[in-house]
């Protein structure tokens, strides 16, 4: 009897052995905003109605609040190679409309998004209550028009990771007991390689980074508790996103051999890691199949 029919006779159910290792990948391959270049600047606003005190308070929250949706952000003048978002203001009656503009580092106008119109009474007095909702209500919208951006040029550029096959390094995975390290290693590389990308065993010009961890711990009853992270980074070692498989086994049921069981491990979580490549590299996942 193979490993995987072992373990689902042990476990009743061969159908339903794959799912609990199935951390819902599709949920969780978070698409992370990236930013246009290493650094995304928030000068002090020169026409938003403020003054340089309140200006320097908009910024830092606005840098906060983007750094907080993870999109590298400082509040400083920009450097020669910094994006910019450059913050301006309308009235338009007793209101006061603020509008966000994002600057190439050649401080050629990218897009612009609107924020949410704020009293003029509470726009002047200005107070940090005030700018913080502002920037957080522009948050999201900032980082649409940042992805919008981002997909526009990705198309455009014909070695952009939307218009060519990834390159990505699986590392050997870490801390799982018997020959699980060397199997599910061995079968993820072989199951994310049919996805498309293209699998390589050093960092060398690799676009992103799959790790893989193990921890086995006990529970009682004579089981075991079978976590298996993948984490997802770039090429700077940001994570990006990660795929979560937990089971619960009899104890000392993979000290050995792992077998098919790794053949099913690493199918499932492949998927989920493709997700996420796919995600960062600019496009959609393709819809799942039912």
């Amino acid at each position: 009897m193979s490993l995987l029919l072992l373990l689902c006779a042990l476990l009743a159910g061969c159908g339903d052995f794959a799912s609990p290792f199935w951390g819902n990948p599709g949920a969780t391959a978070r698409r992370l905003a990236q930013p246009l270049s290493p650094m995304l600047a928030v000068p002090v606003p020169a026409e938003a109605m403020l003054g340089d005190a309140a200006g320097a308070t908009l910024a830092s929250e606005l840098a906060t609040s983007l750094q907080e949706a993870e999109v590298p952000t400082l509040a400083r003048v920009p450097r020669p190679t910094d994006w910019q978002l450059v913050t301006k203001a309308d009235r338009k009656g007793d209101a006061v409309v603020p509008l966000f503009v994002v600057r190439d580092p050649a401080g050629e106008e990218q897009g612009t998004v609107e924020g949410a119109a704020v009293p003029l009474p509470a726009w002047a007095a200005a107070d940090r209550r005030t700018l913080r909702a502002t920037a957080m209500e522009a948050t999201p919208r900032i980082v649409a028009l940042l992805g919008s951006i981002r997909l526009a040029r990705d198309k455009a550029n014909p070695n952009s990771l939307y218009n060519r096959a990834a390159k990505v390094m699986v590392t050997p995975v870490t801390g799982a007991p018997g020959d699980g390290n060397l199997s599910l290693t061995r079968q993820m590389r072989a199951h994310l390689g049919q996805y498309g990308p293209v699998i390589q065993t050093t960092a060398a010009g690799a676009d992103f980074v799959v790790r893989g961890e193990v921890v086995v711990a006990p529970v009682g009853g004579g089981k075991q508790r079978v976590e298996i992270q993948w984490y997802v980074q770039n090429a700077t070692g940001d994570e990006r996103g990660r795929v979560v498989q937990l089971n619960e086994i009899p104890s000392g049921t993979l000290d050995r051999f792992w077998g098919d069981v790794a053949v099913v491990v690493a199918a499932e979580a492949a998927g989920g890691v493709n997700d996420v490549l796919t995600r960062q590299s600019g496009r959609e996942p393709a819809p799942a199949e039912k």
